[in-house]
């Protein structure tokens, strides 16, 4: 059996054409599915993080909401129906519905949530995914593999019948590589001979914690109904693990693509960003949002002002600053949000370059998309 080497650097955080949209929603539907069975017969006792929430994906108000919701529960239908849904719902739950409006709160189990039309989506669950990629590293091991941390790779030289991967002084010599660099994913990506395109330019979201009097005001995980003009989710409702409720993230321009400090910045990683031409073009088409964010950067009652929209009864006397998280956005030349996969191979080298959310949710189904595509080219 061929092994695999996967270079890789660890990112969590977070499709609007046909194609991307139906091919997302497969690799989240089967990687969800396969994530929960990986957690109950092959984590056993050391993954016990793991919560059946439910969510739902809301309009606040006005009839732009309105039809974006109409419009996902639409694709939802024809996706999980024509395309054989039939056969995920009855492995995985049932697909999102809209619930009626006099039950929507009873429904969703969220008793303090606002809005005029929703969908409602049963056995969305959560987990903790570190404890899961713990688990996984374990097993690769056990296995006879080896998981190298802060080990920075500096060149990545090919030969006849073999690939080095080189490692300050380290060389490491293997037969097939798989590259998945996250935030570094466009660096990575030229140092085995791709494309500069698409660049990564980061952003940074910020979570806010609630207070443990108003934790139970939201008993699963409400989403703002998304944008199509942006990749991503909105400042949402997230019941965690342990019980806890988070709000976020927000998403803005981040200075850094490593640092997690609020005024952390990488001379290195800013200039990357303003010398790409995309990250302009996108900025001069979009700059009215990016001033929204600012606010909310700067200002709790600006952030919550959104989130209020959902949970009115959640307000800046009842959050804390929590975390931050990075995301890894892939940017065109021409400016445009990358929102589907983009996996370059070559020589033995298959690069990911873009893989975007839900890719924890969906990232054993999208690693064996990735061994299903080296085996048909070898």
């Amino acid at each position: 059996m061929m092994g695999y080497t996967w270079l890789f650097t660890p990112h969590l955080w977070g499709s609007h054409n046909d194609l991307a949209a139906v091919r997302s929603f497969w690799l989240s539907r089967r990687g969800g599915c396969e994530r929960s069975a990986y957690r109950r017969h092959r984590a056993g006792a050391q993954v016990r993080g793991h919560r059946r929430s439910g969510d739902a994906t809301g309009a606040a108000d006005g009839a732009t909401d309105r039809r974006r919701v109409e419009a996902r529960a639409a694709g939802a239908e024809d996706v999980g129906g024509s395309a054989g849904g039939g056969h995920v719902r009855d492995r995985c739950g049932s697909a999102p519905r809209r619930p009626a409006r006099h039950r929507r709160r009873e429904i969703t189990r969220l008793p303090h949530s606002a809005g005029v039309a929703a969908l409602h989506s049963p056995h969305t669950a959560i987990t903790d995914f570190v404890a899961i990629a713990q688990r996984i590293a374990e097993e690769i091991e056990a296995a006879g593999g080896r998981v190298l941390l802060s080990t920075t790779v500096t060149g990545v030289d090919r030969h006849l019948g073999r690939i080095d991967v080189v490692a300050g002084a380290e060389r490491h010599t293997v037969d097939r590589l798989v590259v998945c660099g996250g935030l570094e994913s466009d660096r990575l990506g030229e140092l085995v001979g791709g494309t500069a395109a698409p660049r990564i330019v980061p952003f940074r979201g910020e979570y806010m914690s609630v207070t443990a009097t108003k934790q139970d005001f939201v008993r699963g995980m409400i989403y703002p109904v998304p944008d199509p003009r942006y990749p991503f989710l909105g400042v949402h409702f997230t019941r965690r693990v342990s019980g806890g409720l988070e709000v976020g993230p927000n998403a803005f321009l981040a200075l850094s693509r490593q640092a997690y400090g609020r005024l952390s910045l990488s001379p290195r990683d800013l200039g990357s960003t303003l010398a790409w031409p995309g990250f302009w073009r996108f900025a001069g088409e979009h700059w009215r949002t990016g001033l929204t964010e600012i606010r909310g950067v700067l200002s709790k009652r600006a952030y919550m002002k959104s989130a209020q929209r959902y949970v009115p009864d959640i307000g800046v006397a009842d959050v804390t600053r929590s975390h931050l998280g990075l995301r890894a956005q892939a940017v065109e030349r021409n400016g445009s949000l990358v929102d589907d996969f983009v996996i370059q191979q070559e020589d033995g080298i298959t690069s990911v370059r873009n893989a975007p959310s839900p890719a924890a949710t969906s990232s054993l189904a999208i690693a064996q998309h990735v061994v299903d595509r080296i085996e048909i080219a070898v």
